[in-house]
């Protein structure tokens, strides 16, 4: 498996941020180690995806790995530097080293012995903590990507997922959570470095469409099938709602597409109120129309004729 980002995302290099993000959540949903357990060519391409999106999401690392500033990992890579002695044997040089500093040291073992008391190690009889420098940095952010159970956005609820480490992660849904949402979860990134903070966890959410409900906005929609004699004669049946089922009355000589309404039926997302529940009648005939009801409904149509389409004619 190729370790460039774009390789393993599947997308050029010319790829705008959302392609990028959208390509990252494809490739989570195929191959979450959920979906695959025990499939170590599925945890590994998981565990690539969203080391690939981590570096491709921030703009400035994008930008430094394009300019081959640091790799695939986001780690430095070598570059060309020309230190104080390159310049000090240039004859134009004001600052030539003089003969009589020629043996006080090597400009690259100071800069060596500067690195390592960065690091926090020991140099020249001083400790860390003891005029030498520590060194901190906060930890990775992660991304992961979670398909939630409709119900489960509207109402809210708990998910686990499982880390690229093997770990498991508990994930709060809030309540009414609209598909797209990422939720920041502080200080469940990768750890810290040399005493950092750890950084942060990002979760996208992914609502997984219901056979039953469909969101708009806050209101829950949902198309209710009733009988001819139902929609005729009138009727309370049952009907479906987020938070379980309720009774609605279907009036008498009702038509296919009607809508009834039920208040504070909908989603109660945080800070709002709740919203609505439409439900969009539907007339469904029998599987049969035998001889006895297609007799009536002739007889019917002759006392009793009406046009639904009038006006419709151009």
């Amino acid at each position: 498996m190729s370790d460039n980002p774009y390789d393993v995302l599947g997308v050029t290099k010319t790829a705008s941020a959302d392609e990028i993000k959208k390509a990252y959540r494809r490739i989570a949903k195929e191959s979450h180690p959920d979906l695959h357990p025990g499939d170590s060519t599925s945890e590994a391409r998981f565990k690539a995806a969203g080391a690939a999106f981590e570096l491709l999401k921030d703009p400035e690392k994008r930008a430094r790995f394009d300019r081959g500033e640091i790799d695939a990992s986001g780690q430095e890579r070598p570059q060309e530097r020309r230190f104080y002695r390159d310049f000090a044997e240039q004859a134009d040089n004001p600052y030539r080293r003089d003969p009589r500093y020629e043996d006080f040291g090597d400009a690259e073992d100071i800069f060596a012995e500067f690195l390592r008391r960065q690091a926090g190690g020991q140099g020249s009889g001083h400790a860390q903590g003891q005029g030498g420098y520590g060194f901190r940095a906060r930890g990775a952010d992660a991304q992961y990507a979670l398909e939630v159970p409709f119900l489960d956005a509207a109402n809210g609820g708990s998910m686990r997922i499982t880390l690229p480490g093997g770990g498991n992660l508990e994930v709060k849904i809030p309540k009414g959570v609209a598909d797209g949402t990422t939720l920041r979860l502080r200080g469940k990134g990768g750890p810290g470095i040399g005493g950092g903070a750890p950084g942060d966890a990002y979760v996208t959410f992914s609502i997984q469409p219901h056979p039953i409900f469909r969101r708009e906005g806050d209101d829950i929609v949902i198309s209710l099938p009733i009988t001819l004699y139902e929609a005729t004669l009138g009727a309370k049946v049952e009907a479906p709602t987020i938070a379980g089922p309720v009774k609605v009355t279907i009036p008498k000589g009702a038509s296919s597409g009607q809508t009834l309404r039920l208040r504070g039926r909908g989603v109660a997302a945080a800070g709002r109120a709740a919203g609505d529940q439409r439900i969009e009648l539907q007339i469904v005939m029998p599987k049969q129309v035998d001889d006895r009801l297609a007799d009536f409904m002739e007889e019917w149509a002759k006392s009793h004729p009406y046009d639904p389409r009038k006006g419709w004619r151009t």
